[in-house]
């Protein structure tokens, strides 16, 4: 197999280029941003919750013996959790700490929602693309007969539009997106494991809820519902 024969500039910028471009105005900027901020976490190392809880055991030591206005704090890796212990110090509260959490949680999800949704639409519309190609191509075909140069170049064009719009929607972009999907599931499964611990422990030092786990969460919310 002759893999150069397999490779067309023009075909791969009718796809990519078709997909990305339609993608993005059917997504909007904002979505589009978010999906290219998810692509980038991919990248980076992933939520290490042994290491943040470590980082947080401590601080949660000294909440336990001296209370919660001695407690000192430090980073524990993760801002959003470090938002909410700052907001459970100062109020000694633990609907400040839950509000804050879930806020911070939303607020993930949301955009990782819109990564999710403009990755898959993506998916969707590089066959689309692939089929438009093949279409393009076969309009070069020359309307006075065919020789046999321009049948051959027009057909292998639109042979590889279609094949590169199926590539890219099921080898690249629709993997992708789920890749994203699951990094945020388990991520987000690590950090509520952290902040039901959290609660388990410092709910008997506050004066707001006294449960734990769960529990303080569930008490929480029956109250402020």
């Amino acid at each position: 197999m002759d893999l150069a024969h397999m490779l067309d500039p023009v075909a791969a910028g009718i796809v990519i280029g078709g997909t990305l471009g339609a993608t993005a105005l059917r997504s909007g900027l904002a979505d589009c941003l978010a999906a290219l901020a998810a692509l980038g976490a991919l990248r980076r190392p992933r939520f290490q919750g042994d290491l943040v809880r470590g980082a947080l055991a401590p601080i949660v030591a000294q909440a336990e013996r001296e209370g919660l206005l001695r407690t000192s704090l430090r980073p524990s890796g993760d801002p959003a959790i470090d938002a909410s212990l700052a907001a459970l110090i100062q109020t000694r509260s633990l609907a400040a700490f839950v509000s804050s959490d879930d806020a911070a949680r939303e607020a993930r999800v949301e955009r990782a929602l819109r990564a999710v949704r403009t990755l898959a639409l993506g998916a969707e519309l590089s066959p689309v693309f692939g089929l438009a190609g093949t279409l393009v191509s076969l309009s070069q075909l020359p309307a006075d007969g065919l020789a046999r140069g321009a049948f051959m170049g027009a057909i292998s064009m639109a042979v590889l539009t279609t094949l590169y719009g199926l590539l890219l929607g099921n080898l690249v972009l629709a993997p992708l997106s789920r890749a994203v999907e699951r990094r945020v599931e388990t991520e987000e499964a690590g950090r509520r494991e952290i902040t039901d611990w959290m609660i388990a422990k410092l709910a008997p030092v506050c004066p707001a809820v006294q449960a734990g786990g769960g529990a303080a969460r569930r008490a929480y919310l029956r109250e402020a519902g």
